[in-house]
Parts: C-alpha cells; structure tokens; sequence
C-alpha cells in the first residue's frame, strides 16, 4: 500500500458465501480507482458477528487512512444480515436508490448499506434482488448510451437475473435458480456420479440444444437423459455435469426468449454482467439463437456501481440512524 496515495472509501461487497473489500480512490471522473482488496467469510459463515468480521477484514486499512466511509452492499442488508434495509419498487432510478441507503454509525465509522428491489409481474409474481442492484447501477453509469432506449441485463449467478432497463430506469427483472439447481442436482441426485468432472464443451452444447428446442413443460422429463446417456454410453460419466449445466442455462435462456415482459427483437444485444465462466457459456447458448451478446468484467461494473452510490452521498446530507 502506498503511504503518498490518499482513500476517499471502503467498499463491500458482502454475499451470502463471500465478503470482498475494496479500498478506493474517487476520481474526478465519478469513477474509483482500486488500491487494495481484502476478503472474508459471507453472511452465512460469520460465526463471531459481523462487525467483528467486517473490522478485522479491513484492520490494516483502518490503522493506515484512520477513518473512511463505508458502503457496503448484498445480503448483509437482508433479513439474515447486519441491518436490514428495504426492497425499493421498481421501476426506479439509480439516484433513488443510492439516496434510499440505511445508514448507521458503529465504531465511530460512518457505515451506509444500499437497498434491495422489487417488483411485479403481469401474473402478480413478486420478485426480489439483493446485491445485484449495485451491478445494474455501475452498468447504467458506464456509458450514456446506456440510460437511453431498452436494454436487457443478464446477470447469472446461483440466482440468475434479467433485468429489464428502460431509458435509465430499472423497470422490472426475473429470477431464474439457474446455478442452484445446478448445485443441488450435482451433489444430491442420481443424475451425476462425478460432480468434479471436466469440462466438455460438445456435451453442454448438446445439453443446451435439448432445451432449447424442447416442447414447454419437457425440461423436468428431460433432466433424466443426463442420467440415461451415461448408462447407454453416450455421455462420459466426466461429461455429464458439462451436459446438465447446458441443459439449464439453455432453459433459462429460453424462458428469457418467450418472456412477454421484453421482446428480444426490439434489442440490440443482450448485456451479460458475472464471472468468466458463467458469462461465456450464457454468450455461448444466446448466441446459438443468433442473439448478439456484450460482455462485462463483474469487478470494474461494481466498482463503478459503488462509484455512482459514493457520488449521490457527496452531494446528499444522510442522517445516521
């Protein structure tokens, strides 16, 4: 860590399995420049409280810049977290929800927590995010262009997200358990014998392919091939975790095409926001329905979501709870 350059905040990220920290520098383009990075266990693996946690994570910082704004987002702001904060509804600008943040003071520190989303359904399906929303906010504040006309943001993850923005608004989004499912089906069914096989990119291309032309309602009799091919040799044991992951994102991406919420047609390409891996084989299937896909780097969108949350704080006034 450089003694000569300054931090204006400390930013976390902190997720159900993982608590990530950044130390930032605010530039005076309203983006952060990243000094260090720090990390600890999720919500759900704290064991001695989470301002413990959160304090020893970010000790060394603390003893070196003494004290700096803390903003931190994700499922520490849920039911199971520090201070829960609401879900906002949409459809909602990034301005309200950086200014919606819950803030408190612990520690002599300033601490702010950004707000989850919600919203309705033509079915009156109600759907919530919680830390995704960060993601969208450093997605909207990248480039202009992207707070004009209708965008479509996938974000996969162990709950996938499509999130529907419309001239700069967050107007509604769609949850598929996508990853989950694909946890759970590797380690608890008989489907999979070997959850620690390789990669086989034939194998999740033919896993995408059956879904994707699949009658509606055949996915839950489908799912039994992974198993089936394997008995009559046509699936490596190996191989068959690569078939079911293309089995799933392929229908998650066609429940994504058929959405009356959205029209794919009326798009330009759709925005993929997660890890390398997640992003790339969600490319991969879009792309086998000749839809144009834009990939982002998931670490610089969250920096620039909290870049744009530090921004409306500066020229607020929040009030401690």
């Amino acid at each position: 860590m450089n003694s000569i350059e300054h931090a204006d905040l400390i930013a976390i990220d902190w997720g159900t399995s993982h608590l990530r920290a950044y130390l930032c520098q605010y530039r005076q383009d309203n983006s952060l420049r990243l000094l260090a990075t720090s990390y600890a266990r999720g919500v759900t693996k704290v064991t001695h409280g989470f301002e413990q946690e959160l304090f020893n994570c970010i000790a060394p910082w603390q003893a070196h810049y003494q004290h700096l704004p803390i903003i931190m987002a994700g499922q520490i702001g849920s039911s199971i977290g520090w201070q829960e904060t609401t879900y906002l509804p949409c459809p909602i600008s990034p301005n309200m929800v950086a200014q919606s943040c819950l803030h408190f003071t612990c520690r002599d520190q300033q601490l702010s927590i950004v707000p989850g989303l919600h919203c309705s359904h033509e079915n009156n399906h109600r759907d919530v995010m919680r830390g995704e929303e960060l993601q969208v906010l450093g997605w909207l504040a990248q480039d202009q262009a992207h707070q004009q006309g209708q965008h479509l943001i996938c974000l996969p993850g162990t709950h996938t997200k499509w999130v529907l923005v419309d001239d700069g608004q967050v107007k509604l989004f769609k949850t598929a358990m996508t990853g989950e499912l694909y946890d759970l089906l590797s380690h608890h069914s008989v489907l999979i014998q070997d959850a620690h096989g390789e990669f086989c990119p034939h194998a999740f291309a033919s896993g995408a392919q059956y879904t994707l032309a699949s009658a509606l309602g055949s996915f839950i009799h489908g799912l039994f091939s992974a198993r089936s091919k394997q008995l009559f040799k046509e699936l490596a044991p190996e191989h068959a975790t690569s078939y079911l992951s293309g089995m799933l994102i392929g229908s998650d991406v066609r429940a994504a095409i058929n959405a009356t919420e959205w029209s794919f047609e009326q798009l330009n390409s759709v925005s993929i926001i997660g890890n390398n891996t997640l992003s790339q084989r969600f490319s991969e299937v879009l792309t086998m329905q000749q839809i144009a896909t834009t990939r982002y780097d998931v670490e610089a969108i969250t920096l620039a979501g909290f870049a744009s949350v530090y921004q409306q704080l500066l020229v607020g006034s929040p009030s401690s709870v």
